[in-house]
C-alpha cells in the first residue's frame, strides 16, 4: 500500500479546521468489520482519525504501508502484463526528493476524489489587497487565534456549516457569506436508538442493527426526495423555521433554487448552527462579492463586511487517482471517454480499479462493497490462472451520462474530464446500497462484459482488448499491492 502522507488518516489527518466532524452517521460511515462504539453518531475528526488508526493497528496494517510516497504515474505494459508505477517522495515528507519505480499485477486506487494539495479558491477581485488573515480550511493553520475576532466564512457547504458554529464559540462575530443557500437539517449527535440497541444486543449486534437502520432510512429519504421533492422541501424548510422562528428570512438564506438532493444535504448536529444564529453570534448573508479591500469584503448589494479573518470554505478540486497520470502501453488514458464498470473499473484499462463512494449516503458504504468486489475479481484470477481482467467496451446502445448526477459547483467544474456512466447495468451508477450489495457481493463475475484472460493483452484501439481467454499459463496474486514487484 502506498500512502503519500506520513501518517494514517487521509482526510481526517489532512483537515484540522475548527469543528471538523463527520457529515454522515458513523454507523454507516465506519467500517462494516469494526463496530463504531462511541456514543456520538456524528463524531469529531479527532475521534474518526483515532478510529482509523486503531483499525490499522488491530489488523497490523502499518507494516504493509509505504508512507511518504506519491503515485505520480502508472503505465500498463501488455507484454509482461503488469503496471509500472512511478513513486515520488512526498514534498516535506520523509522521502522528499526521491523517485522509485515499482511493478504491480493489479492497481487499486483508493486516493479519494479531490486534490489534497490545495482546495478551490475563486478569483475574487482585490483579494491580494486584503490585509487580514486569509485561510482555506483545507490548509488550516493551527496558530490562527480567532478569539474575539471578526470572522467571515465564505461558503454554504458542509465545511462552512461546521466551521461557523465552532468559531462562534470564541470569536466576536462570525458571518457566513453565501452566494446561494443550501438545504440544512438538524440531527442529534447522539443516536438514542443506537444507544438502546447496544444496551440490549451488545456492541457488535447493536452496531450492525444501527447500521442497517441508518442505511434504510437514508435510502427511503433519498427516494422520497426524488419522487416527492416538493413534500421534502416543505419538510426541510419547516424544520429550519421551527429552529429560527417565523420572523427569520428563511426564503433568502435557507431556501435553495433546486430540489433536495440535487446537491448534498447539509447536516448540523444538535442544531448547533441554528443555536449560534439565535444567539446573535452568527449572521448569515446571502449576496455576491464585489471585491476585497484591505479591511474586508464589499458586496454587490453595497454592504461591506469588515473582517480580521476570512475563511474561504469555497470547495474542493475534483481529482481522480491522486492526480497520477494513467496510461496503457504508453498511451495516456482519456478518462472523459471512458465508462465506469460497476462504479470501479473502466473499459480498456486492465487490472485497474478505483474506489468511489456514494454521493447520497455515507461515502464508505460503496467503498466497502468495491473492496469486496475487487477481492472477488483477484481471487477468480488466481483460481483460473488469469493474467488480466478488463471490462470490454459498452454497447453502442448505451447512452453516456455524467459520472456524478450532482449540480454542485465542484462537480460541474470537472464533469467533462471525468469518466462517464451508462444508462443500464453494469455501466449505471445506481446510488443504491441494496442493489449494489446484491450485484457486487453475490452477482456473477462473468457477466459477458468483464473479461478474464492470460498471455499478452493488446489494446489495438481505445477500449478494445484481445488475448487468450481462460488459459492456465499465467498466475495473478490475490492482493492488490503495488508496494512489491
Amino acid at each position: 500500500m502506498i500512502e503519500s502522507r506520513d501518517e494514517i488518516g487521509g482526510t481526517w489527518d489532512l483537515f484540522r479546521y475548527p469543528g471538523i466532524r463527520s457529515d454522515s452517521d458513523m454507523f454507516t460511515m465506519g467500517f462494516s468489520f469494526r463496530p463504531w462504539t462511541e456514543p456520538r453518531a456524528i463524531s469529531s475528526g479527532e475521534s474518526i482519525r483515532q478510529y482509523v488508526n486503531d483499525a490499522a493497528d488491530e489488523f497490523d496494517l502499518r507494516r504493509h504501508i509505504r508512507f511518504g510516497w506519491t503515485v505520480t504515474a502508472a503505465d500498463w505494459d501488455s507484454a509482461p502484463g503488469h503496471w509500472n508505477v512511478t513513486l515520488v517522495g512526498h514534498t516535506g515528507g520523509i522521502h522528499a526528493g526521491e523517485t522509485l519505480t515499482v511493478t504491480a499485477r493489479f492497481l487499486f486506487m483508493c486516493s479519494g476524489y479531490y486534490r489534497y494539495s490545495q482546495g478551490y479558491l475563486p478569483s475574487f477581485p482585490g483579494i491580494d489587497d486584503y490585509e487580514g488573515v486569509l485561510v482555506h480550511p483545507q490548509r488550516w493553520d493551527a496558530a490562527i487565534d480567532y478569539s474575539g475576532k471578526r470572522v467571515v466564512v465564505i461558503g454554504s457547504g458542509a465545511t462552512a456549516m461546521t466551521l461557523v458554529p465552532a468559531m462562534a464559540e470564541s470569536a466576536a462575530k462570525v458571518t457566513m457569506l453565501q452566494r446561494s443557500p443550501t438545504y440544512v437539517t438538524s440531527m442529534p449527535s447522539i443516536d438514542q436508538g443506537a444507544v438502546n440497541l447496544r444496551r440490549r444486543f451488545g456492541d457488535r449486534w447493536g452496531f450492525h442493527l444501527s447500521r442497517w437502520r441508518k442505511i434504510i432510512e437514508a435510502m427511503v429519504f433519498f427516494n422520497l426526495c426524488r419522487r416527492q421533492p416538493a413534500r421534502v422541501r416543505r419538510m426541510l424548510l419547516g424544520g429550519v423555521r421551527a429552529q429560527l422562528g417565523p420572523d427569520y428570512d428563511i426564503a433568502t438564506h435557507f431556501t435553495p433554487d433546486y430540489n433536495p438532493w440535487e446537491q448534498r444535504l447539509c447536516l448540523v448536529p444538535d442544531g448547533d448552527l441554528f443555536a449560534a444564529i439565535r444567539s446573535g453570534r452568527v449572521k448569515v448573508v446571502t449576496d455576491q462579492i464585489e471585491h476585497f479591500d484591505a479591511q474586508g469584503v464589499l458586496l454587490k448589494s453595497g454592504e461591506r463586511l469588515d473582517a480580521d479573518i476570512v475563511v474561504t470554505a469555497t470547495g474542493l478540486v475534483l481529482q481522480l487517482f491522486g492526480g497520477a497520470e494513467i496510461s496503457v502501453d504508453g498511451v495516456s488514458v482519456d478518462w472523459g471517454s471512458r465508462y465506469m464498470y460497476r462504479g470501479m473499473m473502466f473499459n480498456g484499462v486492465p487490472n485497474f480499479a478505483n474506489a468511489i463512494g456514494y454521493t447520497n449516503a455515507s461515502w464508505t458504504l460503496k467503498c466497502d462493497l468495491t473492496c469486496e468486489y475487487v477481492t472477488r475479481v483477484l481471487n477468480r484470477m488466481e483460481r483460473d490462472g488469469a493474467a488480466w481482467a478488463c471490462p470490454d467496451d459498452p454497447s453502442t446502445e448505451i447512452e453516456p451520462e455524467p459520472m456524478l448526477d450532482f449540480s454542485s459547483g465542484y462537480v460541474r467544474r470537472s464533469i467533462d474530464h471525468l469518466p462517464k456512466q451508462g444508462t443500464r447495468t453494469p455501466w449505471k451508477l445506481y446510488q443504491n446500497y441494496l442493489r449494489d450489495l446484491l450485484a457486487l457481493r453475490y452477482g456473477r463475475l462473468r457477466d459477458g462484459v468483464l473479461r478474464f484472460g492470460s498471455g499478452a493483452l493488446r489494446t489495438e484501439k481505445p477500449g478494445a482488448i484481445t488475448g487468450a481467454l481462460q488459459d492456465d499459463t499465467s498466475h495473478c496474486r490475490s492482493v492488490a499491492d503495488i508496494a512489491g514487484g
